[in-house]
């Protein structure tokens, strides 16, 4: 039986190191509010138990294929918070307040989770028996499989609004998750840093985007035909569609 692996890009969200990283900051100088840094930190809280409870239905759902089809869909996991800075860089480029309200209701990838299947059939089963939960809403979708961008780059993006019970109550909150196969993720790392990370010339950077282009079409290819065989020799579900918003 395989295990998925979930791999964390941030340690466990430390609330008195979070707010003492905003008072350290010039966030105060009316940049963000003082009186918000608590409400901030909260807030933050709320977002990394929403990404945990997306996880962990993930999990669930993994271990289900593997009991009825003998087949684990998910090859691993990638959980991320955003930084303060990439929150507040982010508002600051669509020209709206930092504030905490500013934040909940124009942000929704501040928890994001990376669900990298082996197929892209499991793309579309997970993704679509994780929106039918009664508890889960899908706010939208965006499926750049079926349409990838221009530049190459396939992924399905989903994002829900999963309960988080506080002691307030059931808060539903945002989180991305991106479903991808192995194929699709292991272009769109060395295109992310072909594109970020480097300080290329700018004739280098087109000649290895076209080549990233001519990739992406091959591997797509590649991938319908190990589905293909994939689907001959194994009972999982065959499915073709993203879920609805």
């Amino acid at each position: 039986m395989m295990v998925t692996v979930i791999l964390d890009r941030h340690s466990r969200l430390n609330s008195a190191e979070l707010e003492a990283r905003l008072k350290a900051t010039n966030f105060g100088d009316g940049q963000f509010p003082v009186d918000q840094i608590t409400e901030f930190v909260n807030l933050m809280q709320v977002y990394e138990g929403a990404m945990y409870e997306i996880s962990t239905k993930l999990e669930v759902l993994d271990e289900e294929f593997q009991v009825r089809f003998s087949h684990n869909p998910v090859h691993h996991i990638e959980r991320r918070l955003k930084s303060i800075s990439s929150i507040l860089g982010k508002l600051e480029r669509r020209e709206l307040p930092k504030t905490v309200e500013s934040i909940k209701d124009n942000l929704f990838d501040v928890a994001g989770v990376r669900v990298i299947c082996n197929y892209r059939d499991d793309v579309y089963s997970v993704s679509n028996y994780l929106s039918a939960q009664s508890d889960i809403q899908v706010l939208r979708v965006k499926d750049y499989i079926k349409n990838p961008k221009q530049n190459g780059y396939r992924s399905l993006h989903v994002i829900y609004a999963v309960p988080v019970f506080l002691s307030s109550g059931a808060h539903y909150t945002p989180v991305e998750v991106q479903f991808r196969t192995i194929a699709m993720d292991y272009w769109a790392s060395l295109e992310h840093a072909l594109r970020y990370k480097t300080d290329l010339p700018d004739v280098k950077l087109s000649e290895h985007s076209q080549t990233l282009l001519d990739c992406a079409r091959s591997l797509q290819n590649i991938e319908v035909q190990m589905q293909n065989i994939h689907r001959d020799i194994n009972g999982a579900p065959q499915v073709d569609e993203a879920p609805h918003s």
